[in-house]
């Protein structure tokens, strides 16, 4: 007797497998925090996952936005689980992640913005002393 494919794909175990976390429990813990949502509203770790399904899903380095194209439940690496989704991320979510990381990694902060420079500082001082 030939079965159907395979079970019902839990999203969390999908999550897992695709690699955008690490653990399944921490894909499972991302739903009922409510960092998944499918058509805008939170989903449980245990909903099935669908072809054509998309996912608004939140984790630590970005917010992704992921088309499921192919149905995985056994984690892979990366180069072959990247052929499971489509990530259809909007553009600026990508820019702020790149605006993040240039200063993160250097340790400078972009110029003009945050604290006062020493000139800066000494023409507010003027400036709130009269």
């Amino acid at each position: 007797m030939m079965s159907e494919v395979k079970e019902k794909l839990r999203i969390d175990k999908y999550l897992w497998a695709i690699r955008l976390y690490k653990t399944r429990s921490q894909a499972g813990d991302a739903c009922s925090k409510g960092k998944v949502k499918f058509k805008g509203e939170n989903i449980k770790a245990s909903r099935t996952v669908n072809i054509g399904d998309e996912y608004e899903v939140k984790t630590e380095a970005k917010r992704w936005v992921v088309k499921v194209t192919g149905l995985l439940e056994k984690r892979v690496q990366y180069t072959e689980a990247i052929k499971y989704y489509t990530d259809i991320t909007p553009p600026e979510e990508l820019d702020r992640i790149k605006f993040e990381a240039a200063s993160f990694q250097t340790g400078k902060r972009m110029s003009k913005i945050g604290r006062p420079t020493k000139k800066e500082r000494r023409d507010l001082e003027g400036f709130m002393e009269n």
